[in-house]
């Protein structure tokens, strides 16, 4: 029996909030059980130096934890003068996920930057992150639509994340803190709605684990993702 309750194939609660900010073009609050991340589209008419004069647009991500998401505080990464690798690192993969399922060159010359901006975690806040960041760009391209800026959303295709694990021996799906801080190993998997794959991050946590258990926690990671695609679908009014 897993800490939660939950079969092993089973995702935790999940809720996609559209248009929970304000003054953003876009934006998603993501609920993945006790994580809570808040998504922010913001539209900006400038490219990148190295891009101007290209005729495309860009897409990047900026991700932050708040000092009291976990059960202690951390101070803010901009009190100590620089970001964490770990930061880095997320939010570079949000930014190429979001990019695998966007025409750049249909965008013309203007960028768009994602903050996610984690509330409280509880595990996988990369993965909800992704995945809300996914509804937060495409509400943003939506209102570029209905201002005459653009006259299609330019994506073809949806992304989100999911985590999967070994824990007691067994694959398991999107994994809370419980679990993730047990696990023999976990994963993070990126992936389209089509099924077609982005990324995955896999690592094996006590001893290396066999070939038919990363495809174990594939499959799981394909059911999972189906199911937020169609939330995601659900949030910005596609029809399914």
């Amino acid at each position: 029996m897993r800490p939660s309750g939950r079969a092993a194939d089973a995702l935790r609660s999940v809720t996609l909030e559209p248009g929970f900010a304000k003054y953003a073009e876009g934006s998603c609050f993501v609920r993945f059980g006790d994580t809570h991340v808040l998504c922010t589209a913001s539209v900006d008419e400038r490219v990148p130096s190295w891009l101007r004069g290209q005729g495309r647009g860009w897409v990047t991500a900026e991700y932050g934890m708040l000092p009291r998401a976990t059960h202690s505080r951390t101070d803010r990464e901009a009190a100590r003068g620089k970001q964490s690798g770990r930061t880095q690192e997320i939010q570079r993969l949000i930014g190429r996920s979001l990019r695998s399922v966007v025409d750049l060159k249909a965008m013309g010359e203007m960028q768009i930057k994602v903050d996610c901006d984690v509330i409280q975690a509880d595990g996988g806040t990369r993965t909800a992150s992704i995945t809300g960041a996914w509804v937060a760009l495409h509400l943003a391209f939506q209102k570029l639509v209905s201002l005459g800026v653009m006259t299609a959303v330019p994506m073809h295709d949806q992304v989100a994340a999911i985590s999967c694990g070994i824990v007691d021996g067994q694959a398991v799906l999107d994994l809370d803190y419980a679990e993730d801080s047990t696990a023999q190993a976990d994963a993070n998997f990126v992936l389209t709605a089509k099924g077609l794959i982005v990324e995955v991050q896999t690592t094996a946590e006590e001893a290396p684990f066999a070939e038919d258990q990363l495809t174990a926690m594939m499959a799981l990671a394909k059911k999972g993702v189906a199911e937020l695609a169609a939330t995601q679908r659900a949030a910005v009014g596609l029809a399914e």
